[in-house]
């Protein structure tokens, strides 16, 4: 950022009267501010604002979660309240115990699998129709020609239309 863009902003934080309150902190170092709402030098009242200052400056260097889930909800305004570090930290040790229960599961169900290849394969029973068919156990009837082809006579045989009539 060059020293004129530096300078338009602290004119502009100046005229606009906004103030910025830092709630908080998180481990990575990102600090998090609070703008309350205010009347700008026009008298037009602008909305509060939230807003992160990464500690990583440069944009390549932002990855998915360097922003803790409590702190983007304070940000989105999903959530009215900054969070307390006590409470980020409990949030952390409740994901790393749901981790471990999780890979716990995992290496159970494996286990299981493993036993499970040694006995034979559940017998598979094949139902075809509905009890409530007429044809229920029996071949269902079809409705292809039943002629070989060396014995069909055109016009001996009609599709059904849609309502199941010949014509």
């Amino acid at each position: 950022m060059g020293w004129s863009q530096r300078l338009f902003g602290v004119l502009r934080r100046a005229l606009s009267k906004e103030v910025k309150e830092q709630v908080g902190t998180d481990r990575f170092g990102n600090k998090y501010y609070y703008i309350p709402e205010y009347k700008n030098w026009r008298g037009q009242t602008i909305r509060e604002k939230r807003i992160v200052e990464a500690a990583n400056k440069r944009e390549i260097d932002y990855e998915v979660g360097d922003i803790p889930t409590e702190w983007e909800a304070w940000i989105r305004k999903t959530r009215k309240t900054p969070p307390t570090m006590e409470e980020i930290m409990k949030n952390e040790k409740y994901r790393e115990e749901i981790q471990m229960k999780s890979q716990d599961f995992y290496e159970k169900e494996k286990l299981l699998q493993e036993s499970n290849k040694e006995l034979a394969p559940p017998v598979q029973t094949q139902i075809k129709g509905h009890a409530s068919a007429p044809y229920f156990g029996k071949e269902e009837p079809s409705v292809a020609p039943t002629s070989s082809g060396k014995t069909f006579q055109p016009g001996s045989w009609l599709p059904q239309d849609d309502k199941g009539h010949n014509q």
